[in-house]
């Protein structure tokens, strides 16, 4: 188990290893555009050169991308959701130039369509990302926070994305403040393995690739995102002490998703914990 954290590519994307180092990262995630909107910056086989050796430098073992948060595969725009395809296929490749092991990204609302119709706007799209793909990096769902119609804060609504897709390249990234605020108890070891045995039921263990470790400022089943730092939240260092000695948890890597201003402290926090 390797911790890191999401970090910075103001400048451009070869500060971003530069960052991860200075933080004491031993992985990193990072967006390659900004997660606003606007034309991504191209990437040069200069710039990917120098990413690479960047990352060699200083010991970083992996790295991840996050997609664009406006990224909407349920969309009632046709417009809206084939933006949404054509980015998340240039995050593909974008990542592959760079060796990144995954791509991350959130399905989207439901709002305005119905679940049902939303849920093939998904599979389609993905499909649609998939198709002809032959890249390196791999495509993963975001298990989302549950707020409002949001797609994907289920292990069930994950589970049929991923079987109505049918590709098993598609897994999964668990984010713990994610799970926690839909409502699956991760706060001691009996409540974790009581999770990932539901993970295991429902959609198979085989999928989880990663994770986001991120406490919770909300409590268990409080369907809002807000992410707080380790120890200080409702999940508690009991419940990441059990997440990291979990047979399968503890082969994954952790990646920080906390205010920037405590990372160092909570990669720290947690690296001592791997420690004992």
């Amino acid at each position: 188990m390797l911790f890191g954290a999401h970090v910075s590519i103001a400048g451009g994307i070869v500060n971003a290893p530069l960052n991860a180092a200075k933080l004491g990262c031993e992985v990193f995630q990072m967006f390659t555009r900004s997660p606003q909107g606007g034309q991504a910056p191209e990437i040069t086989e200069e710039t990917a050169r120098t990413f690479l050796a960047t990352c060699k430098e200083h010991n970083l073992s992996e790295w991840v991308v996050h997609a664009p948060y406006y990224i909407n595969f349920a969309n009632a725009e046709a417009r809206i959701r084939n933006n949404s395809v054509r980015i998340i296929r240039e995050e593909l490749e974008r990542a592959s130039q760079i060796k990144a092991k995954y791509v991350m990204f959130h399905p989207g609302s439901a709002s305005g369509v119905g679940e049902k119709q939303a849920m093939q706007f998904v599979v389609d799209g993905i499909k649609r990302i998939l198709d002809g793909y032959e890249g390196s990096t791999r495509l993963l769902i975001e298990i989302s926070a549950g707020a409002g119609m949001v797609i994907g804060d289920t292990f069930e609504e994950i589970a049929e994305i991923l079987d109505g897709v049918g590709d098993r390249a598609l897994g999964v990234c668990f984010d713990t403040a994610h799970a926690f605020a839909s409502g699956y108890d991760l706060r001691d070891a009996a409540s974790v393995h009581k999770t990932l045995a539901d993970f295991d039921k429902t959609i198979g263990l085989s999928r989880l690739k990663m994770s986001h470790c991120n406490d919770s400022k909300v409590e268990l089943g409080a369907r809002r995102d807000r992410h707080e730092h380790i120890g200080n939240g409702h999940i508690g260092k009991k419940g990441f002490d059990a997440l990291m000695h979990h047979p399968v948890f503890s082969k994954l890597n952790f990646y920080l998703e906390t205010e920037p201003e405590g990372i160092k402290k909570d990669l720290q926090t947690l690296k001592k914990m791997r420690d004992l």
